[in-house]
């Protein structure tokens, strides 16, 4: 296990930090790759549980807040926030429109590393992209529609893939138990009534692309 990975459950254990607040945590590391698809999608179902989007959305404004070297945490904590208004909670895009400064602020991000690169700029295109988004509700409903789709159809592969496959989690580990969770009647009509996998297929965004990992398409 990487000292990075060891370095975080620590402080995850630490900080008593609950199931959500880890599974931001891990999708917004300073790990130089991106956050799996997989893992978003599972955070993008707890937005649906209000006690779980509090804690989501108040640990990606802590991570938005980052700053410097540590500008992996606030780029990754964009792109998870870009995926759970496509296919989160309604919640999520609200709550965005209305602390939309602190994004627009972000277009101004700023870090070069040692080597001279500006890494600043994965920030501030990101964040000028959500902007964007945000400002725009025929996009904004367009966007969602598809991404719903994709997710749905994703799901319903990955399904099939592991129907006879077991998944075990617990507290303190980098996938919680979504099943400590409850969700309201918003969730299930956004999922048309079916249920959502969690042996769905892995993709990377990094930066604005996606790799598929294990679906073989």
């Amino acid at each position: 296990m990487a000292t990075s990975a060891i370095r975080r459950q620590m402080k995850n254990i630490v900080h008593n930090y609950s199931d959500a607040e880890i599974k931001v945590r891990e999708a917004t590391s300073n790990d130089p790759w991106g956050p799996p698809s997989s893992l978003m999608s599972n955070i993008a179902d707890l937005t649906f549980n209000v006690v779980a989007f509090s804690e989501i959305m108040g640990m990606i404004w802590k991570r938005l807040n980052d700053h410097g070297k540590n500008w992996r945490h606030v780029y990754k904590a964009l792109t998870l926030l870009d995926y759970l208004i496509k296919t989160g909670s309604e919640k999520v895009s609200q709550q965005c429109k209305e602390n939309i400064f602190t994004v627009q602020t972000l277009k101004d991000f700023q870090y070069i590393d040692r080597d001279g690169k500006d890494q600043g700029i994965n920030v501030r295109e990101k964040a000028k992209q959500l902007v964007a988004l945000l400002k725009d509700e025929e996009r904004l409903r367009q966007d969602r529609a598809h991404a719903l789709k994709t997710k749905e159809r994703m799901s319903q592969v990955a399904t099939g893939m592991g129907s006879n496959q077991q998944t075990t989690f617990g507290r303190g580990s980098s996938h919680p138990n979504l099943s400590s969770y409850s969700y309201g009647e918003d969730f299930r009509k956004s999922r048309g009534g079916s249920p959502v996998s969690l042996n769905e297929c892995e993709y990377s965004y990094w930066p604005r692309c996606c790799m598929i990992i294990c679906c073989g398409f």
